[in-house]
């Protein structure tokens, strides 16, 4: 079986508290991950799925998992469904589209990282999160009565949707 299906198994067969459990432990896991490639500044991550997994200190399954978590962050995203220990990966991080994932997530935990201040600006931060803030607004557009009906019958709104 490849890891990420050994990945998926870990937690599907599970009760909500055991899942959780095991999300809550992994998390503590992916967030010294994230610390180290941000502290280091790793934007190129090279290396078979096993060599990866030890410098990180995952099991080969926990590497398979992360590696599906960032895979929409990367230039090349792995085959996740096809890892094998010797699946040799090669990830180019785009950071700004990271930082943006991390909030999509929402996760607070990895995108309040101290660590980020060596990666982008605390106001390329900001824009990234108001640009994302505003992206998720959303905008209504109040019909006055004399304007064409929005359910498209053509007439005047007054004489349409708006009698009642």
């Amino acid at each position: 079986m490849a890891l990420y299906q050994d990945w998926t198994a870990q937690y599907e067969q599970k009760s909500e508290a055991a899942k959780e459990e095991f999300f809550n432990s992994f998390l503590v896991k992916e967030t010294a991950v994230y610390k180290s490639i941000l502290s280091e500044k790793m934007q190129v991550i090279s290396g078979t799925l096993t060599d990866l997994a030890q410098k990180f200190k995952l099991t080969d399954v926990e590497m398979a998992g992360f590696l599906d978590g960032i895979s929409e962050s990367v230039e090349k995203a792995p085959d996740v469904e096809h890892l094998e220990p010797d699946t040799q990966i090669d990830l180019n991080i785009d950071f700004e589209k990271l930082y943006l994932n991390m909030l999509q997530v929402p996760a607070d935990w990895l995108y309040d990282l101290a660590e980020w201040d060596n990666i982008l600006p605390k106001e390329q931060r900001d824009e990234i999160s108001r640009n994302y803030k505003l992206s998720k607004m959303a905008v209504s557009h109040k019909v006055g009565r004399n304007e064409p009906c929005p359910c498209g019958s053509g007439k005047k709104y007054k004489n349409c949707c708006d009698k009642g």
